[in-house]
């Protein structure tokens, strides 16, 4: 085997030790052909630049699957998620990969990048369990097949805590959770965030601080469950949750 296979099997078991999953072959090649696709669109259009090597493997991969890495021991579980923001597919599709039995949702705004999702979805023989839905969160959180609908509603790197939890919040069914990835986090944050949830009937569950492997940095899960039914006013309109976020 070339030095350089060696290398990137190396990387790969550092990434499945961490999560403490491996992926099945058909997983991993459904990874493999995931990366191969968002380099050709690449070309075309500008997705994202974590797309080689250990930037896609441990920046993309990993990062999306390591906030789950208990559901990841119980991969037979069927749930629903909605990725928010979703962009070029992760967190979503590294889920809808390692999750077989699990159905996504994929939300963006973009339609250039809801037209790959739409398409890669297809090629890596996934579209019969994902949904690709353009439209902002403020009004897919408001749309009545889409609202109350999930067990888990997660956001990587779209807004502040406090503007995220009030777009995953709405999204939730009486016992889901939502999932705010972050990479610092402080406790002036967590205040805000705390104030935030008040309005939205919601709670913090639980705070987790992960080492991404590789160097690449720490991860804060943030995990908010619902404690009654979010209030029909919100989401609110489209810009206003950035513009006067609640917590403040």
């Amino acid at each position: 085997m070339s030095t350089d296979k060696n290398n990137k099997k190396a990387n790969h078991l550092v990434i499945w030790n961490k999560l403490k999953w491996v992926p099945s072959e058909k997983q991993l090649s459904q990874f493999i052909h995931l990366q191969e696709l968002l380099k050709e669109w690449n070309k075309k259009t500008n997705l994202t630049r974590l797309v080689d090597g250990d930037d896609f493997w441990t920046a993309q991969v990993c990062d999306s699957l390591l906030p789950l890495h208990e559901e990841l021991q119980y991969p037979e579980l069927s749930h629903k998620y909605v990725d928010v923001g979703s962009g070029c597919g992760f967190p979503g599709l590294a889920i809808a990969i390692a999750m077989p039995n699990s159905n996504i949702t994929l939300l963006d705004s973009s339609s250039k990048k809801t037209t790959f999702l739409k398409e890669v979805s297809k090629e890596i023989g996934l579209h019969s369990r994902i949904t690709v839905v353009t439209e902002r969160a403020e009004v897919a959180g408001r749309d009545p097949y889409l609202r109350s609908n999930f067990d888990y509603a997660i956001a990587r790197a779209v807004a502040s805590a406090n503007v995220v939890a009030e777009y995953l919040v709405p999204f939730l069914n009486s016992t889901g959770q939502a999932l705010i990835f972050r990479g610092s986090w402080n406790a002036t944050e967590q205040l805000m965030l705390k104030k935030a949830l008040t309005e939205l009937h919601a709670e913090i569950q639980q705070t987790h601080k992960f080492v991404l492997p590789n160097n690449r940095g720490i991860r804060n899960i943030i995990r908010i469950s619902s404690i009654n039914k979010c209030p029909n006013q919100y989401p609110r309109s489209i810009g206003k949750p950035t513009k006067q976020p609640l917590g403040y």
